[in-house]
């Protein structure tokens, strides 16, 4: 999963003014490869965009990315200043 990865720095870098502090953890569920976007409280807004355009672009591209398996791809953005998550995945293409 290290090119997902590499992808979604690929995407978010030029977008934030601290790439340093960018993290991203993996995490493996039963249904996604989830990867959690940790950035500086001040990249946030960068990322998520108005009306949450630039995020849905990203997770558009992320979540499109197939597994050797049946699993999906979903992007968390972590929001540790308001202490939640930014989880609206929109459930895009959940029938498949």
């Amino acid at each position: 999963m290290a090119n997902i990865n590499q992808l979604i720095r690929t995407i978010v870098e030029p977008l934030i003014e601290f790439p340093e502090e960018l993290t991203i953890e993996e995490v493996d569920t039963d249904e996604f490869y989830e990867y959690h976007l940790f950035l500086n409280p001040e990249d946030i807004g960068r990322v998520i965009g108005k009306k949450g355009r630039v995020a849905r672009a990203i997770r558009t591209i992320v979540y499109s990315v197939r597994t050797n398996n049946r699993k999906r791809t979903r992007l968390v953005i972590v929001d540790e200043a308001n202490d939640q998550n930014d989880n609206d995945v929109d459930d895009m293409n959940d029938d498949e």
